[in-house]
């Protein structure tokens, strides 16, 4: 993987910089991966870090100072950081994760009392904010937040998107907007505030019965909510919301008012107001607009469980939506094996498996769009975790090995999100005993059962087990939570080893999460299985209620990967009994090859 950018290019960019740098005395630039939203997916007007650095990587934070530059990222991104800023002159700082502020300590030890740091507050979160600030002034190091540099460097900067909001409604959606709201209303008297802020766009989206299309692949829309004791108001583009919907809204108390009118509006609060906002998921520019009067109360938003927490209605969407997705893998992998197995077709390349996916999707009913860009890749680029193929620069799949595909897709009744690894002629013993181990991890953490309320980064450990016995382990979380037609990453809940357990992390009935351990061989081959899978109450014992997980991905795990001696009895079991499910559910949507190949890959071992 190489980058598009010139480094020619990318030094002409960092020279500028530095001479607005000197202009505005600033000794460090800090430029995080994010936009006023936090999100994890930015518009293009904030990818100032990419448009910097090179570096395409979905999280990352760029620093530069008179004499260096870096990019701060975590064990995801490290083989392609290193391929991107290669003779860039931009070095790669690796992290543990991508939730790790390390660069903190860095621009502490690095510079000295009385220099600057600057960064835009308007895209800095409000409790990095504190902590950048702690750490700086603790060692008498200016920091500055009221300065766009990138505003005079980066002349032919994006513009705002600005695609339509539409209405998510019936009968995918289970509680409308007045429901929703009077429940926020309802959670923020018990914690004692009058207004809520909300900024995190899919809180906004879920909470409003809205989409849009402002952000790649999360149908969501650029804009922020403040809720009050009656009314609501959403700030959004000017154009964004129709008439007839906006009066919709209307009738519904939420008034619909322009997007860059959101500060202002918190600066003219009432000293009475009690104001709750989340830390985490607020920018420090948005947060400085409030009045020095008002009470400001910091908890996690409401809707950020709420949301996490499918009812029965919208898991059942899930399953409907799961038996499309399944069906139209079949369809893809079917056509795949048929022309991986054709002497005389094209050469056929990791790229040409994006389209294919997506074509097979796009046939079945409520689908929108893909939920991220696909992962195709063919041994080496299978290791690289979160490989992009790119026409002209990705592999051709032929010879022998291992080809990964991580997919996904949008549709109005449920995200998905799905791994499976595949042969591609002869694999040999080594490729074999990977993917069991992989596979012991998934069925592990699958067929767990654990008290309700389990901090969601202590069921990590399940899964790498099996994975940790033969002294491996793989560089990324073992699960993320999982948006109901929204963000195929959600919170609260993270199983993963570097994310902290606190409270709000723990695991509960309703919460779709992924589960998706791997084994990543530098410069040899990659291997992820990945299903989707619901937290379901396990009954009541006398030492509380336990929860367990009903996979809801649809998609056969090829046995000829699997190397059977591995596998204990009731792990041969789990096997089985999910490809008879899948051979079940998915039949009556399938016919002649794609139902072929289903039953055929759906066999007992």
């Amino acid at each position: 993987m190489t980058n598009t950018v010139p480094s020619s290019e990318r030094a002409v960019r960092l020279d500028r910089l530095r001479a607005a740098m000197r202009h505005h005395r600033i000794d460090a630039l800090v430029v995080p991966s994010s936009d006023p939203h936090l999100s994890e997916y930015l518009p293009a007007r904030w990818q100032g870090r990419q448009w910097l650095s090179g570096f395409t990587g979905s999280v990352g934070t760029f620093i530069a100072t008179a004499d260096t530059a870096g990019v701060w990222t975590d064990a995801r991104y490290w083989t392609q950081a290193e391929a991107e800023l290669a003779g860039s002159g931009i070095a790669l700082m690796k992290i543990p994760s991508g939730a790790s502020l390390q660069y903190i300590d860095w621009l502490g030890e690095n510079l000295v009392r009385g220099q600057s740091v600057a960064v835009d507050a308007q895209v800095l979160g409000l409790a990095t904010a504190r902590q950048l600030a702690a750490t700086l002034g603790a060692r008498g190091i200016n920091l500055h937040t009221d300065i766009d540099l990138l505003a005079g460097v980066w002349d032919d900067r994006p513009a705002l998107p600005g695609a339509p909001v539409v209405e998510h409604a019936a009968p995918f959606v289970s509680i409308d907007l007045i429901g929703k709201l009077a429940a926020s209303r309802a959670a923020m008297a018990a914690l004692g505030a009058s207004h809520h802020l909300i900024s995190s766009l899919d809180d906004i989206a879920w909470l409003f019965n809205l989409r849009g299309a402002d952000v790649p692949y999360n149908p969501v829309f650029l804009a922020h909510a403040l809720i009050g004791p009656q009314g609501a108001t959403l700030f959004v583009g000017e154009h964004q919301v129709a008439p007839a919907l906006r009066r919709r809204l209307m009738e519904q108390g939420v008034e619909v008012a322009p997007y860059a009118s959101a500060a202002d509006s918190l600066a003219a609060l009432d000293p009475a107001v009690r104001l709750l906002l989340d830390p985490r998921r607020i920018t420090a520019g948005l947060r400085a607009a409030v009045p020095e009067g008002v009470h400001v109360i910091e908890a996690v938003n409401p809707s950020t469980l709420a949301k996490s927490r499918k009812d029965e209605a919208e898991a059942a969407h899930v399953r409907a939506t799961m038996e499309q997705d399944g069906a139209a893998l079949c369809e893809f992998f079917a056509w795949l094996e048929d022309t991986l197995a054709d002497p005389d077709r094209a050469p056929l390349t990791e790229s040409a498996i994006d389209s294919a996916l997506g074509a097979a999707r796009a046939r079945r009913p409520h689908f929108v769009s893909p939920s991220f860009a696909t992962i195709a890749g063919f041994n080496a680029n299978g290791a690289i975790m979160h490989y992009r193929a790119r026409a002209g620069a990705d592999a051709v799949i032929a010879g022998d090995g291992l080809l990964l595909i991580d997919s996904g897709g949008q549709y109005q009744g449920g995200t998905t999100d799905v791994t499976r690894v595949v042969p591609v002629g002869a694999i040999t013993p080594a490729h074999q005993r990977d993917f069991t181990l992989v596979l012991k991890g998934l069925i592990a953490l699958s067929s767990a059962q654990f008290p309700r309320g389990t901090r969601s980064p202590m069921l990590d450990a399940l899964a790498r087990a099996p994975i940790w016995a033969a002294g491996i382990d793989y560089g990324h979380g073992t699960g993320h939570g999982v948006g109901y037609f929204l963000n195929v990453h959600e919170g609260p809940q993270s199983i993963s080893a570097t994310a902290m357990p606190e409270p709000h992390t723990a695991m509960e009935s309703g919460m779709i999460t992924s589960i998706e351990p791997g084994i990543y061989r530098p410069g040899r081959w990659g291997i992820r299985i990945e299903n989707l899978v619901l937290a379901q109450s396990a009954g009541q014992t006398e030492f509380g209620e336990y929860l367990h997980f009903e996979t809801l991905t649809l998609c056969p795990i090829d046995a000829r990967c699997i190397d059977r001696t591995l596998l204990r009895l009731d792990e041969v079991a789990w096997l089985n009994a999910y490809h008879a499910l899948v051979r079940a559910r998915l039949a009556p949507h399938l016919s002649g090859r794609a139902a072929a190949w289903l039953i055929a890959r759906t066999e007992a071992i």
